[in-house]
């Protein structure tokens, strides 16, 4: 069992994915691609709480918040524009180097995420001090949880050499790519410091499709449900996570009764503790009347649900990585990830 983060918090590396994670963006079709590409910073639209939670996060004061994103790097001054408009601090931004990869003849990589963002975040890893911890958000639409996962266990020791050769060879990545990967492998401090998962459900995944990862990985409906993890994890605060509700509830005009469905999926799916409810409970009465206003009677009504359920909750959550072949668990979520294109695809060319 991982010690809790409430005493780690500036030692927190937070790692965050931009489109179809933070950013609502469309790139299924070449359109799609072309239109994102001219799209000003002012009508880019972040997915509700996005933007809160990701404030929130940087008021704990981090170790750090880097972005990576498949976005080509030609958009870096639009999307830094987009960051600013939304209050967003990062310290790092990592986008792909498209043109120079279309100007060497290598079009698989206008496509590719495992090599692209794997010796990233490897080498990210090795400018970083070795005793942080990781915290990372991406989201359904490509590979994400098996990229960050695979990342997690190299980082951690537990993928050879010849495992990690093999798997980018069954994806594709470029033969002259593979050595580099594997050297900068090598380069990582061993220590077991991803902590959390979090994949946005933009293509509406169904959750089972990320069982064998472990719970290491959670993937989530909306942003107040990582906000509620962190939580319990220890490195968000109450008033932290009731701000993120509320904002879902008056800013974005959501059901309040998404709040407590979205505890209530949580907790059915094993991702919460007590803790996380004596937290809140906790911080309610002295927080809200003073902060939240017309979110209050929404807030209390979560209050309500969380303390009822209470006692079916564990006293602690097992955070248990993935325990699968990672060659076998590719081939799985490529196919997972392809079909949940393809029904994107045909739910939007589909008249209604």
């Amino acid at each position: 069992m991982a010690p809790e983060l409430s005493e780690r918090r500036d030692q927190i590396v937070y790692r965050w994915d931009l489109d179809k994670t933070y950013l609502r963006t469309d790139f299924d079709t070449l359109r799609d691609l072309v239109r994102t590409a001219f799209e000003p910073a002012s009508r880019k639209r972040a997915y509700p709480g996005a933007s809160t939670l990701l404030r929130e996060i940087r008021s704990t004061e981090p170790a750090a918040i880097f972005i990576l994103s498949g976005s080509p790097e030609q958009m870096r001054s639009v999307l830094e524009a987009k960051l600013r408009l939304d209050g967003i601090r990062w310290d790092g931004l990592t986008l792909k180097p498209s043109l120079r990869n279309l100007v060497r003849g290598r079009f698989r990589s206008l496509r590719d995420q495992v090599s692209y963002k794997l010796t990233a975040l490897l080498r990210s890893r090795t400018n970083v001090d070795p005793t942080t911890d990781e915290i990372m958000f991406g989201d359904d639409a490509e590979g994400d949880a098996f990229i960050y996962s695979l990342y997690a266990d190299i980082a951690a020791g537990r993928v050879s050499q010849e495992l990690l050769m093999q798997v980018a060879e069954a994806a594709h990545v470029y033969p002259d790519d593979i050595p580099q990967i594997v050297r900068i492998a090598a380069r990582v401090p061993r220590r077991d410091a991803v902590r959390r998962i979090f994949i946005h459900l933009e293509r509406v995944s169904s959750t089972v499709g990320f069982n064998d990862f472990g719970h290491r990985v959670c993937p989530f409906y909306n942003y107040f449900q990582p906000a509620l993890v962190l939580l319990d994890d220890g490195a968000l605060d109450a008033s932290a996570v009731l701000r993120v509700g509320a904002d879902l509830v008056v800013a974005h005009t959501f059901n309040p009764e998404v709040l407590g469905a979205s505890f209530d999926d949580l907790r059915r799916r094993g991702y919460l503790s007590k803790r996380v409810v004596d937290r809140i409970s906790g911080s309610f009465d002295t927080i809200v009347p003073a902060t939240f206003g017309q979110a209050s009677g929404p807030l209390r009504a979560l209050v309500r649900t969380m303390e009822e359920a209470r006692p079916e909750l564990p006293e602690e959550v097992e955070v248990d990585g993935t325990k699968e072949d990672y060659l076998s668990l590719f081939k799985r979520d490529r196919a997972r990830a392809r079909a949940a294109k393809r029904r994107a695809v045909w739910t939007r060319e589909t008249p209604r």
